[in-house]
């Protein structure tokens, strides 16, 4: 992360526009271990207030900032965390540092959609016309990375309709989303409970495959769990809390390389027709 002073007259800037009084008193203090959003931001201080005017530790920094751990977890931008922690935990400099308007942008603009997938707007608070323009005074996008062109090849999740889950499906009817389908995979999904209440669901074990199709064995899981955390509303609908759930799931990857799941069979062992039906996969003639 590079951390480049502020001119001056910036300084009146953020004043204007955060409705921030720079000439208050700060102080610095360590990042608490319970903000995990920002506990491996490259610093261990940060500044209060910070730049969403929260002053209270414990009773406003620390709550609000578990806000952002959902769609942080989706991955949707590689430097959201640098983004969101620049102003949730600003780092204890001389200087103020803020994020440039073209990295609020790149962060919006990979983070919005999955955002409102999990049923909340880009807030205003983040409008990224009060962000500098200056290139040369604030936190800029990283370059991007050679291997930026292997990531583009890989399957991504993505905001999607909910797909349709058939219990106690006949033989055929699998066989037939084997046939047409791209993959077929069995992954226990589960679904836990954190301390503040929300709902965190997951992939246990390993994915097994029934039909590879264009999916990485060493990528497959971690798809599935972004997928997951992405399309909140139907993991909500797809395991109660609590448990855990086998799934046979068939689905494709788009033109665009996004993955979209199509049919999802829960696997319960008196389903004998998913059992048969894997086994004659192998040997079946679409």
């Amino acid at each position: 992360m590079d951390l480049i002073h502020f001119a001056p007259a910036l300084l009146v800037l953020l004043t204007a526009v955060w409705g921030f009084d720079l000439g208050q008193s700060t102080r610095c203090v360590p990042i608490p271990h319970q903000m995990s959003v920002c506990q491996d931001v490259g610093y261990s201080e940060m500044r209060l207030p910070n730049f969403l005017g929260h002053s209270n530790l414990e009773g406003e920094v620390v709550p609000r900032s578990e806000d952002w751990r959902p769609l942080l977890q989706t991955g949707c931008h590689p430097q959201a965390q640098a983004f969101l922690c620049s102003l949730i935990a600003p780092v204890c400099l001389d200087t103020f540092i803020q994020p440039c308007r073209s990295l609020c942008v790149a962060v919006r603009d990979s983070c919005a959609p999955t955002q409102a997938c999990q049923g909340h707007a880009w807030p205003e608070e983040l409008d990224c016309d009060r962000f500098p323009a200056q290139e040369d005074t604030c936190l800029t996008p990283h370059p991007k990375h050679s291997n930026s062109h292997l990531a583009k090849l890989l399957p991504k999740p993505a905001c999607q309709a909910c797909p349709s889950v058939e219990t106690h499906p006949s033989l055929k009817t699998v066989l037939d989303a084997l046939c047409v389908d791209d993959f077929a995979v069995s992954a226990k999904l589960s679904r836990h409970r954190l301390p503040s209440g929300e709902p965190e669901f997951g992939v246990e074990g390993r994915v097994e495959f029934i039909r590879q199709g264009p999916l990485l064995p060493y990528d497959t899981q971690h798809l599935l769990q972004q997928w997951l955390l992405i399309n909140l509303r139907c993991a909500n609908a797809l395991v109660r809390p609590g448990h855990t759930q086998l799934y046979l799931l068939t689905g494709a990857v788009q033109r665009d390389g996004t993955l979209a799941l199509t049919r999802l069979f829960p696997w319960h062992k008196k389903d004998h027709s998913i059992t048969v039906a894997t086994r004659k996969w192998k040997h079946h003639k679409c």
